[in-house]
């Protein structure tokens, strides 16, 4: 009997990387590993064409078909792409923005409301900050929406699906941009575009110190039909990205230099202290806290149409380990 065969679609990361090389395997499986610069292009085609069999997906993607009983995918509780997101806020110098609740009746400006870290950021808004989400003027442009949202009621979305965020930005179309990634503009060190967070590292951490909510950003999820037909493969694909992830780590704290960044060691070492042994933990138990936060926020804010327990979201194969 041949085994499986299964094309696998993620961004580039060292903690896959022994995965995709070939150096940690998928016992039972062949593998194909590609890998793509932009994650929201696999997103975008595992979501609307199923181009891969296994795949990183958008965690609010995820999260929002499993509460409108879609079932074409279950995940896996790894996740690739993790981060906190004060970082994410960029604001016009000249609009007058200090704090988080400066943004109250202000026209913010986000790729789409499903996207991941938006929904994060509202999250942290609404329960860290106190801010009113139906005070702000929201305006999604540059992607469409891959999921069917039930907003609340008084929470106002304008779609501008041609437009792009951050000329909008510079043309004061919007007072605030929410970006997984820097505004070009931004990047090319505009006068008038700053984060929000002048110190954003040290704001992060302080709030994941508080709350204990390290944002996850994308799980991997498979093909249902994979896993219905083959249950195994739930395991072992889990199995293989958490020891393709320790074997990141064991390079990242060695003084050995794995990446080309002095003392990226001494950094990694000293994550540990807020974050334990396991500065990136896989399962479920070890990120409850983070993804029930994510659950609520997104229920709240209509991408989930119904509350969504965090054991919905995964294989069930994968929820307790085998120990001797």
């Amino acid at each position: 009997m041949s085994k499986p065969h299964l094309t696998i679609a993620l961004g580039h990361y060292d903690h896959v990387t022994d995965l995709v090389t070939g150096r940690v395997g998928v016992n039972g499986a062949s593998v194909n590993c590609v890998q793509f610069d932009r994650p929201a292009e696999i997103h975008f085609r595992f979501i609307l064409h199923k181009d891969f069999d296994v795949a990183e997906m958008s965690l609010g993607k995820h999260a929002s078909m499993v509460s409108q009983g879609v079932r074409d995918f279950v995940a896996l509780p790894v996740f690739t792409s993790r981060l906190p997101r004060h970082s994410s806020i960029y604001v016009r110098r000249d609009a007058g923005l200090r704090t988080p609740a400066d943004l109250a009746g202000k026209r913010v400006g986000v790729p789409e409301w499903a996207q991941t870290a938006a929904i994060y950021l509202r999250g942290m808004l609404a329960h860290a900050y106190g801010v009113d989400l139906r005070s702000v003027e929201w305006v999604q442009a540059g992607r469409i929406e891959k999921v069917d949202l039930r907003l609340p009621e008084g929470v106002r979305v304008t779609s501008e699906p041609e437009k792009n965020l951050s000329d909008m930005l510079v043309k004061g179309e919007l007072d605030a941009v929410f970006a997984a990634h820097p505004p070009e503009a931004f990047r090319a060190g505009h006068p008038n575009i700053a984060r929000l967070f002048e110190d954003s590292l040290a704001a992060e951490q302080e709030y994941v110190k508080t709350t204990g909510v390290f944002p996850i950003m994308h799980v991997v999820a498979v093909r249902r039909e994979i896993v219905e037909r083959d249950p195994w493969l739930a395991m072992n694909l889990y199995t293989a990205f958490e020891q393709a992830k320790n074997n990141s780590l064991r390079r990242m704290l060695s003084v050995a230099a794995s990446v080309p960044v002095p003392w990226a060691y001494e950094h990694a070492r000293a994550q540990q202290a807020l974050f334990g042994k396991d500065v990136w933990p896989y399962g479920l138990e070890a990120n409850r806290t983070t993804l029930e936060a994510f659950l609520r926020y997104a229920f709240e804010q209509g991408v989930c149409h119904r509350e969504v327990a965090a054991e919905e979201l995964f294989a069930p194969q994968t929820l307790k380990r085998f120990t001797t």
